[in-house]
């Protein structure tokens, strides 16, 4: 795959609008077709089971799709790197949007990642257990 086509093909990916699995275009959708109640649109690949909530009024995805597998690391990495930035607010008295920041700047660089594409919305599995064992360490040793 040339260089332009691998572009196209991973920008497609981060907007929510290719598949990640299949490679081929998702679906703008009621988020009521997953869950039976409306909380939004989606992007989805019904042939993949894959899906990705938008940022509220846009079509902006707020990451890659996830199929089953991914969802649930990604939960399990928001549960261990969520209280990082949460205790930062309750200690430093900052901004959630603040603590959030610093967390993600922390984490890009102990995932050797630009900032930019450091969050968790947008890792695969194998990033997503980096970031669980990576805050797991720190709960352990308590520097929150």
């Amino acid at each position: 795959m040339n260089r332009q086509l691998q572009g196209n093909l991973l920008d497609g990916i981060k907007s929510g609008k290719v598949c990640p699995y299949c490679h081929m275009s998702t679906e703008l959708v009621d988020s009521s077709l997953i869950y039976g109640t409306s909380y939004g649109m989606i992007y989805l690949c019904a042939k993949c089971r894959a899906w990705v909530g938008v940022h509220k009024g846009t079509d902006v995805a707020l990451g890659r799709l996830a199929n089953d597998e991914l969802r649930e690391w990604k939960k399990l990495a928001h549960g261990y790197f969520d209280p990082l930035w949460k205790r930062k607010i309750e200690k430093e008295n900052c901004s959630k949007k603040e603590a959030r920041g610093a967390a993600y700047k922390w984490l890009s660089s102990k995932m050797s990642l630009s900032p930019e594409d450091t969050h968790i919305g947008l890792f695969d599995v194998d990033q997503c257990k980096k970031v669980v064992e990576i805050c797991r360490e720190y709960h352990k040793r308590k520097h929150y």
